[in-house]
């Protein structure tokens, strides 16, 4: 364990800290207001009228009716039921599903899951700044197509997708058909806490949501559902919520998740600016005291929260070990991969060489955050880069076979010896 005491957290795109207004307004609904929402006497219809002061406050910052909001489990639960939930509803009108190849595991998983069982599943490529390629996406609907599921930005380089234009391609094909189809959804997981999510101004038919995102607890999610669409459940019960998520509802859970939406609500637009200010600070302080660093995702076009870097030279995991020890804790992925080696796939769909994924790292900003945390990393970065290069058996700087594709993507202070020669 690390000797200084205090602990400088940079991956709150993993998770986030529980707000303690959250946590207060949850604890009664642990013990004195234990009640099922589902029993008719007074303790059941307290738990049942925490639901829906609950409920009252999400889909008003939603837009959206209070029948269109169902609490779920997780983001990936949400994830699965809207996907699922939409093929077997609809597959008498066709079986294409189209996402992009940079989705969330929760979305690619099923997909897969569902390509097995006979749907058609379209990828989507994005470019090498993250963006979704929307000729692509265009070309690929056709009338078979039910569903199209695109996050609003990755978990990796946070770089956010033009959603309400994909709305305005997915209205002019619908109006083209005279269908209802195809449906749209979009995980709002990571951008929730920072952009604009309502849900007509967005122009989606489902959106994912996520409470630990938010300084929230973790354990409880949700799905918005516009009226009128077509979706089957996946879990089967007692027919609560409208029999779209059987199971009794997570009291304290659904309390703390609509606490910390409002929460962050107020805060939205002056936490933004403060966060990305920080956020450049961090940005312009590495690239200017580190040579060899590549930025990845969209250099505008991302949350303010989100760095994505690659430093050469340096493997990603011996670079969080060595930060972990200062009490620095960020990422080299999305959490669901952490506990794998393989490259990162979000990367690997940017067109990024193997060596630039490897030497990946990812700082997620957060509330807890501030100007202190960010001069603790640029003062014993540069050191622990400095001491892993020396024993780093990679030499991109060196090596003229390197495999890196894009000589202009190269942003650190000092120019590779092979790039220089390259360019001139």
């Amino acid at each position: 364990m690390f000797k200084n005491k205090k602990q400088y957290y940079f991956d709150h795109a993993s998770t986030t800290p529980l707000d303690n207004k959250v946590l207060s307004l949850m604890l009664p609904y642990f013990s004195s207001e234990f009640g099922n929402p589902s029993n008719l006497y007074g303790m059941g219809r307290n738990a049942n009228n925490a639901i829906s002061e609950a409920t009252k406050t999400i889909t008003k910052i939603l837009g959206c009716k209070m029948n269109e909001f169902i609490y779920t489990g997780s983001a990936t639960e949400a994830d699965n039921l809207a996907i699922l939930g939409i093929a077997r509803a609809n597959k008498e009108k066709g079986n294409r599903i189209i996402i992009s190849k940079i989705e969330h595991k929760g979305i690619l998983s099923v997909c897969e899951a569902l390509r097995r069982e006979g749907f058609d599943i379209v990828e989507i490529p994005v470019e090498k700044n993250g963006l979704l390629e929307l000729s692509a996406l265009e070309s690929a609907i056709n009338p078979q197509t039910i569903l199209i599921s695109i996050s609003h930005a990755d978990s990796e380089t946070g770089t956010i997708q033009p959603i309400s234009n994909i709305s305005k391609i997915i209205k002019s094909v619908r109006e083209q058909n005279e269908s209802d189809f195809p449906y749209f959804h979009t995980d709002a997981s990571q951008t929730t806490a920072y952009l604009p999510i309502n849900v007509d101004n967005l122009g989606i038919d489902l959106m994912t949501l996520s409470a630990h995102k938010l300084c929230g607890p973790k354990g409880i999610g949700g799905l918005y559902i516009r009226h009128g669409t077509r979706i089957n459940p996946i879990i089967y019960g007692g027919g609560q919520q409208n029999r779209l998520r059987s199971g009794t509802e997570n009291i304290p859970g659904i309390v703390g998740f609509a606490e910390a939406l409002s929460i962050n609500e107020k805060n939205k637009k002056t936490e933004f600016k403060r966060i990305e200010r920080l956020r450049n600070t961090l940005k312009k302080g590495i690239f200017k005291s580190i040579s060899r660093v590549v930025l990845n995702g969209h250099k505008t076009k991302r949350l303010p929260n989100f760095l994505n870097i690659s430093i050469l030279d340096i493997e990603g995991e011996a670079m969080l070990l060595s930060l972990d020890e200062i009490g620095i804790m960020v990422n080299t992925g999305s959490a669901c991969n952490s506990q794998s080696l393989e490259p990162s796939y979000i990367l690997m769909a940017l067109g990024n060489p193997y060596e630039y994924i490897h030497g990946s790292i990812r700082f997620t900003l957060g509330k807890s955050n501030t100007i202190t945390d960010i001069k603790y990393v640029l003062k014993h970065l540069p050191k622990i880069v400095d001491k892993l290069r020396k024993i780093s058996p990679l030499n991109l700087h060196l090596n003229q076979k390197s495999t890196i594709s894009d000589p202009r993507a190269f942003i650190g202070n000092q120019t590779p010896h092979f790039l220089r020669k390259k360019n001139k």
